[in-house]
């Protein structure tokens, strides 16, 4: 598996576990947040939104390692031998589709920025010539603006500022103007401005995922619901006289993405229609609390439970840990004053606890992999040259993610041996889209299978099923299983797939 794979197989996991999350938690809140608004008020059904970004945190949580289990290892052995016939096999180079589908995405997520930051400044130009006025008792500043359609609104989200129209004493009574006040300062109490922040940056970085759109707007209704909600709790006997308040408010002429602003097109008559209705008693809002309380950490515990297999790595078993160990094997030697040295890289996947092996003509390693503390591993290492004598034996403790690095010297001392070792979670190798690059120049097709195999996850059931017919190719970023085709066709074999299982027959 190339560094790209190894870079982005962990990412696509990750990702795709957070992304079907965060889709559970906005359709559960979609289904929920009109019952419970009837049932608990206003202000507990706004609270339903902090499931989503909590069911991303629980998707993302690591998952302790459990014990060792039973799943067989993708690469038992890579052998090589001499043959006569040769042949030449080569693809066309492609770009992996991961690369271009992140190219897509990121290109989405700043053309979303970029319109998000253009609608607040745009917005915020319309404040010139706002000046400061006298807000009473209120802890945050109000400005009047120059013009009678800017406002009322919160304005951002660190220094958050209330905005009134430029005819604010002139449209609104004393105590219409002490109400819509009112409920500007319950959103820079809450931090409704942070809220409008979080909701968008969610939205620009799913901006593909249509309810990500849906739940944005259906969130900043559900905001404005809350706080008149919390507006009548203090001031419950002038509801009358904040309904004729909305109803002389316009609807803001340009979009505030950050901040709460009256919003363009807001469903004025459901808000006024949630007026005609009496307020929660204390029993109703604890009812709520405790019942909001229940679910999030029923949504959170069943998004936590659902995410082992993204947390532990791609082809985790249910009874255990698996672990894949990425080599870089440098062998040399010294023939007649010639200096001949070999490179290879491949990846070994095991059960924690099981021995993988590697084999090479004359030489062979086995590695028993198992956890050790929080991030780390034991790796116990052999090293057996030909006639089974001992190279080297070492027991290695790495944390996952870095390098340490094995030597060993033949017994003639003419032949040295530098392997280089990373241990990651899971195998990554089998969520990788398995893709490969590889140039191989006159080796046995059954030596050329095992070596793509590695690298991709696949685990081949008979490789022995190929002969040792030499073949060259040049892959680049081919998929494993057309790579693996192309291989056996050459040895006049088929490739049949099962799952991450390959076995060749007679074609």
């Amino acid at each position: 598996m190339n560094s790209l794979d190894a870079m982005v197989a962990p990412w696509l996991a990750r990702g795709w576990i957070m992304l079907l999350a965060f889709t559970a938690a906005i359709l559960l809140v979609g289904l929920l947040r009109r019952p419970c608004r009837r049932w608990f008020g206003a202000e507990r059904a706004f609270q339903l939104w902090l499931l989503p970004p909590l069911a991303v945190l629980a998707s993302q949580c690591p998952h302790a390692a459990t014990s060792a289990g039973s799943l067989p290892a993708v690469v038992y052995t890579i052998t090589s031998a001499g043959g006569a016939l040769s042949a030449h096999a080569d693809m066309p180079t492609s770009a992996a589709w991961y690369a271009w589908g992140m190219l897509v995405w990121f290109a989405g997520v700043l053309l979303s920025a970029v319109l998000t930051m253009f609608a607040q400044w745009r917005w915020y130009a319309r404040l010139d010539g706002a000046a400061p006025m006298d807000g009473g008792p209120l802890r945050w500043p109000v400005w009047r603006a120059a013009n009678v359609d800017v406002g009322p609104a919160l304005v951002g989200t660190w220094r958050p500022r209330i905005v009134v129209p430029a005819d604010f004493e002139q449209r609104y009574d004393a105590t219409e103007r002490a109400l819509i006040l009112a409920h500007e300062e319950v959103h820079a109490r809450r931090g409704d401005g942070w809220w409008s922040l979080v909701a968008r940056i969610s939205a620009a970085l799913c901006w593909f995922h249509p309810l990500a759109w849906l739940a944005l707007r259906a969130m900043r209704q559900d905001m404005e619901l809350a706080c008149d909600a919390a507006v009548m709790r203090e001031h419950g006997r002038q509801r009358r006289t904040y309904a004729n308040a909305m109803l002389k408010t316009q609807s803001a002429a340009l979009a505030l993405p950050v901040g709460c602003p009256w919003l363009p097109h807001h469903p004025l008559a459901e808000r006024i229609a949630m007026l005609k209705l009496s307020s929660p008693n204390r029993q109703r809002r604890m009812a709520g609390t405790i019942t909001g309380t229940a679910l999030v950490l029923a949504v959170a515990g069943s998004v936590y439970a659902a995410s082992v297999p993204a947390a532990s790595g791609q082809g985790s078993s249910a009874d255990g840990q698996t672990y894949q160990l990425d080599m870089k094997i440098e062998t040399a030697a010294d023939e007649a004053h010639h200096h001949h040295a070999e490179r290879t890289s491949l990846a070994l996947c095991a059960a924690a606890g099981k021995t993988t092996t590697a084999s090479f003509p004359d030489w062979k390693i086995d590695a028993v992999t198992e956890p050790s503390g929080r991030d780390g591993v034991r790796i116990r290492l052999v090293m057996t040259g030909d006639g089974h004598a001992p190279l080297a034996r070492r027991e290695l403790r790495v944390r996952l993610g870095k390098s340490s690095r094995v030597t060993a010297t033949g017994a003639d001392g003419k032949r040295s041996y530098v392997v280089d070792v990373i241990p990651l979670a899971g195998c990554p190798a089998r969520a990788a889209g398995h893709v490969v690059s590889e140039h191989l120049s006159k080796v046995p097709a059954r030596q050329a299978a095992q070596t793509i195999a590695s690298k991709t996850g696949f685990e081949l059931v008979n490789p022995q099923a190929l002969d040792n017919a030499l073949v060259t190719f040049n892959f680049d970023a081919v998929p494993g299983d057309r790579a693996l085709r192309l291989i056996a066709e050459i040895d006049g074999e088929k490739a049949v797939f099962d799952g991450w299982k390959v076995r060749f027959e007679p074609q």
